[in-house]
């Protein structure tokens, strides 16, 4: 997998070797850290780029679990812990500081390989939910709209016309399709309700809202030009 970058955190350098070894041979981009303090000082270099970190819970200066929290302050990014107790109470901790997956030492990397890559794979799919459009970002899962990076409160149905018009960018909606897929043709009104929508989100949209254009007689296209 390319363009994906793991941070490998142990103060093990054998368990590093081993691990960021097989890491390269599927072409991940691999950081390391030795310890808890060093963990925390990489990723705060490269936050936004790590994908994924693996981090041992026993490690001087700064333990696993105390730099999860540190994590789990400021970033959701996937962690699997490492460890070599491998209890259940241990476990049930880990997944309430916000653990997504917990591998007991001694593991075989390629069990580790299979666990990170199908992280990777639905973290990677929730990302593809996010769609941009020059600055207007559609978080369809959170169900979230934000432009250049902030947010912008929009209504229910402000919400289901965006994503409308966004997800058929370029194709010129009449009024009346429109009414059918946002409304779900159980509106009784006329199609000036759509007008008025449009201009509210043009307002909230700001600059951006030039990109929903009127087509005349017809009605409206999403068109980043």
């Amino acid at each position: 997998m390319e363009d994906i970058t793991i941070l490998m955190v142990d103060d093990e350098y054998r368990m590093r070797k081993l691990v960021k070894d097989f890491l390269l041979k599927e072409n991940f981009e691999v950081l390391e850290a030795e310890d808890g303090e060093v963990a925390l000082k990489i990723f705060e270099e490269n936050k936004e780029k790590i994908n994924l970190i693996l981090l041992d819970v026993m490690m001087p200066k700064l333990d696993g679990w105390s730099v999860l929290r540190q994590i789990r302050q400021e970033s959701k990014v996937p962690v699997i812990m490492l460890t070599a107790r491998g209890e259940e109470q241990d476990e049930l901790f880990g997944f309430e500081l916000g653990v997504d997956e917990y591998i007991s030492k001694p593991f075989s990397p390629k069990i580790l390989i299979a666990r990170v890559k199908a992280i990777i794979n639905r973290t990677t799919e929730k990302q593809k939910e996010k769609k941009n459009y020059d600055g207007i970002e559609i978080d369809v899962e959170g169900r979230t709209v934000s432009v250049d990076g902030k947010n912008i409160e929009l209504s229910l149905r402000e919400y289901e016309l965006l994503k409308y018009l966004l997800d058929n960018e370029n194709v010129a909606l009449s009024r009346d399709k429109i009414l059918n897929n946002v409304w779900n043709y159980d509106y009784y009104g006329d199609s000036r309700t759509i007008d008025s929508h449009i201009k509210k989100i043009r307002h909230k949209l700001g600059k951006k809202g030039k990109y929903i254009k009127t087509i005349r007689g017809v009605g409206y296209k999403f068109e980043v030009k």
